[in-house]
């Protein structure tokens, strides 16, 4: 089990601060990292002050590769496989752009397909004469399996696949959704941004092809931290749209060779720095035990989506029959900026998501926004208790 006092001695942002504790419910947004990735980063960055980023680096470069080691422990996958990124977006579009697509090809999409994603498809389509298509989700919400299995055929070439979507609390049958498409010789490209750091992602078990994640919010990790998994026979065959002496090696006056695993999908320069951070991340992840993480942020989502579903007028607007950490709601009478704002000014942090981050699922539901509450592991039972009596307040208009 968890020792929160613990965990809470290792977060810097509660240094010193006296009651009422501030509530920070964003984790799916940006976290806040323990004291071990703070440590991580301004170490490195102090020793490039002393001898430069160069020889810094130069330390560092078992250091680097086992971040790697670290990420390929917990997502069950081969290091070779992993490429560092300085985003999910970065390491999502590397891999997509990389897929060949020909006229009449199909690339098939989730509803809840992120923004960043699905402008991508519909650029490449118009690019190459592929044609993009939503797969519906079914009476939960989530992604509906008899409907993908309808759709398929030897065009598709891509699915799209969003394990837990931005706006809400879904979680989307990715292994069977995988199963489903190797049927027709298709690529699973799935987007972990909102699971990675807290659901269980073993690739293995969910036979994606390629899966996308970042550092910074459940993970923990520093902004400008990413990875991309690819299958490493997959890898081996794939030539990214850009490379560089990293991703490559020039070989001959008009001859290059291209990296041999996925390490292709890497450019030479990175914030060294921010990968320790992240490395240091999931170890910190690692050291605490995942399976204890997850169930107790789950349990505090729980918590969340079972109280405010009890406080008249206001309505939880999380979808499918299996739940993430992220909790969001509306208040009737109430913009979700507004609530965000005055939740803000009681030291309370939660964020809005837009419709414009996942179109097609806000347009169907006729939502325009929604308030997102993520509570952590490391959020205390009288911190969710104060939040929840502050929505009462508002509800209420108290």
């Amino acid at each position: 089990m968890l020792d929160l006092t613990r965990l809470r001695a290792d977060i810097p942002a509660y240094d010193n601060v006296t009651w009422p504790t501030p509530v920070f419910l964003d984790s799916a947004g940006s976290s806040l990292p323990p004291r071990p990735v703070l440590d991580a980063v301004t170490a490195h960055l102090r020793r490039e002050t002393e001898i430069g980023g160069y020889r810094a680096a130069n330390e560092r470069l078992d250091d680097l590769e086992s971040v790697k080691t670290a990420i390929g422990t917990l997502i069950n996958a081969d290091p070779a496989g992993i490429a560092l990124s300085d985003s999910a977006t970065r390491a999502w579009s590397d891999f997509f752009y990389a897929v060949p697509l020909a006229p009449g090809d199909r690339i098939l999409i989730s509803e809840v397909d992120y923004a960043s994603n699905a402008i991508a498809t519909l650029q490449r389509a118009q690019a190459s004469g592929a044609v993009v298509e939503q797969i519906p989700s079914d009476d939960t919400g989530q992604l509906d399996l008899d409907a993908l299995a309808a759709m398929l055929d030897e065009r598709v070439k891509l699915v799209s696949l969003v394990h837990a979507p931005t706006n809400g609390g879904l979680v989307n049958p990715v292994a069977e959704a995988a199963r489903l498409t190797h049927r027709v010789g298709a690529l699973v490209l799935l987007d972990a941004c909102q699971s990675a750091g807290q659901l269980p992602l073993d690739v293995a078990e969910l036979d994606v092809d390629a899966m996308s994640a970042t550092g910074r919010k459940w993970l923990r990790g520093p902004r400008g931290t990413g990875f991309l998994y690819v299958r490493p026979e997959l890898a081996a065959t794939m030539e990214p749209t850009r490379l560089d002496l990293h991703s490559a090696a020039w070989v001959g006056p008009r001859e290059y060779r291209l990296a041999a695993d996925a390490s292709r999908f890497e450019f030479w320069e990175c914030d060294v720095a921010a990968r320790l951070g992240l490395g240091a991340a999931v170890r910190y992840l690692l050291d605490h035990g995942p399976d204890e993480v997850y169930a107790a942020i789950a349990a505090n989502a729980q918590q969340l989506r079972k109280t405010l579903a009890g406080i008249p007028e206001v309505t939880v607007r999380d979808l499918g029959s299996r739940h993430s950490g992220i909790v969001s709601f509306t208040i009737d009478g109430w913009i979700p900026v507004d609530i965000r704002d005055r939740l803000l000014a009681q030291d309370i942090t939660v964020t809005v998501s837009h419709r414009g981050s996942t179109l097609l699922d806000m347009s169907a539901r006729r939502l325009d926004s929604v308030v997102r509450a993520s509570p952590h592991c490391f959020v205390s039972p009288d911190e969710l208790e104060r939040f929840t009596e502050a929505v009462t307040a508002l509800a209420t208009g108290r």
